[in-house]
């Protein structure tokens, strides 16, 4: 039986990946015994991005992890997230269920879709030592020397990063160089920095719940992708008309509609003109009726308030289409005044700020219960979360939704939408025989040339 390796993170030796170098020594050691041995390579760096979160990556690595327990062999979680499982053994069948789980944990990613051979060989690649013992030991070697460069340059950036004497401060941008950034991204494929992030109902007696995700475009990385060392959203009015782009180019990536995030609810942040836009008409147009529902614009106060008239109408408009408004961008100063039916909105978000919420004093605490309490605790979201601290406060306000970083990282928020894999053992034998066929598919890909 070959040696198991530890899942747990050791570090390894300066600039030398340890993962990695460990993938490759097997391999030179199984040169002259290959006979029966198998191994197949994970590629989870193929996922999209917001998929490769630690928690994500956590379960998957489980999966090999009671594998490996049972069946032996040496399972290697690569820096890149990639998994590579080395065995000799005839017992094909876990195997083949624990790729098989791994694809319906990433069902949602278009890298585990289709039913084609060419469309499976995306996820995973097969090998068998005795007939392909070149070609796997050419990718290990490959994944090395990769990481071996990633990790001596973030080396050298630590160490450059810990001479510097200050940090690096944002320049200002001026209105050229503003206008030169929107020329420049009004045609770019952006779809690799949208970004979603879950709103969660949160109760002091259950775990959390997503009710639905924001997407958005990722400014910090739009920024240190275009015009790194800018603050691009120092100046309101210049960040106003780039968002107006961004906006622009937000539609076109749902229009594309490659994501099986927007099939369910998401809000998206909008300025009140792009929902008068002929970007948006179009848009609308392509939309399935019953698909509005699950939209939820999100507009800030500010832009509202900037166009009275202007809001009125995108409002009546996108309302009579199905859609529903998010007013955003409601600070706890602003809270008791703001009416939601005037505004004609369905849910409403409060920044939380530790500054002025943290140390409010008990009658402003209870001021601002009466306000949740009136505009309904179901319709009012607290967030930019960035404690425990922010849950707290909110609860004792009455506020049940939440968002922000904080909420990012709790158990449960990225992994809720795996529950169908932990049902996958209790499959009636129906499920079971669709299952045995699945594997038997998987085993023929697995006898096919390496796709690499």
């Amino acid at each position: 039986m070959l040696p198991t390796t530890s899942l747990r993170h050791r570090p390894s030796e300066l600039g030398d990946p340890l993962q990695e170098r460990q993938l490759l020594d097997l391999l030179r050691r199984l040169q002259k015994h290959r006979h029966g041995r198998r191994a197949v390579h994970i590629h989870l760096s193929k996922l999209r991005a917001y998929n490769l979160r630690g928690e994500q990556v956590r379960i998957a690595v489980h999966f090999f992890e009671s594998l490996v327990l049972h069946v032996g062999g040496a399972l290697f979680p690569l820096a890149n997230a990639d998994l590579v499982y080395v065995w000799k053994s005839a017992k094909l069948e876990a195997i083949d269920e624990a790729v098989m789980r791994l694809r319906t944990l990433f069902s949602e990613d278009p890298l585990a879709q289709g039913d084609e051979d060419y469309q499976r060989a995306r996820f995973c690649t097969w090998y068998d030592l005795e007939t392909q013992y070149q070609e796997i030991f050419a990718v290990a070697q490959r994944l090395h020397e990769v990481e071996l460069k990633r990790t001596r340059r973030l080396a050298t950036l630590a160490e450059a990063a810990n001479k510097a004497s200050a940090p690096v401060k944002l320049q200002p941008v001026s209105a050229d160089r503003m206008c030169q950034l929107v020329d420049n991204i009004a045609h770019a494929d952006l779809s690799s920095m949208m970004r979603r992030q879950p709103i969660c109902a949160i109760t002091r007696d259950a775990p959390p719940k997503v009710m639905f995700r924001e997407l958005y475009i990722s400014i910090e990385d739009l920024r240190d992708s275009v015009i790194p060392g800018y603050d691009i959203a120092g100046d309101r009015w210049l960040f106003q008309h780039l968002t107006k782009t961004l906006d622009d180019r937000m539609l076109q990536l749902l229009i594309k509609n490659d994501d099986s995030e927007i099939s369910r609810t998401f809000s998206v942040n909008f300025n009140v003109g792009t929902l008068l836009s002929e970007r948006f008409i179009d848009f609308d147009r392509r939309l399935r009726a019953a698909t509005r529902c699950t939209v939820i614009f999100e507009l800030q106060v500010l832009d509202i308030l900037s166009d009275l008239r202007a809001y009125y109408f995108a409002r009546d408009f996108v309302r009579e289409r199905g859609y529903r408004i998010c007013l955003d961008g409601v600070t706890d100063m602003m809270l008791p005044s703001i009416d939601l039916d005037r505004f004609g909105v369905d849910f409403l978000k409060l920044i939380w700020s530790a500054e002025t919420l943290s140390s409010a004093h008990e009658d402003r605490l209870a001021e601002l219960r009466l306000a949740v309490k009136r505009l309904g605790c179901a319709r009012t979201i607290l967030a930019r979360c960035d404690s425990a601290e922010a849950v707290s406060v909110g609860q004792s306000l009455g506020i049940n939704l939440f968002q922000g970083r904080y909420i990012d990282e709790l158990p449960g928020v990225y992994d809720s939408g795996f529950a169908a894999v932990r049902k996958l053992a209790l499959r009636s034998a129906a499920e079971a025989a669709a299952n045995a066929a699945e594997r038997a598919r998987l085993r023929d890909l697995r006898n096919q040339p390496a796709y690499v």
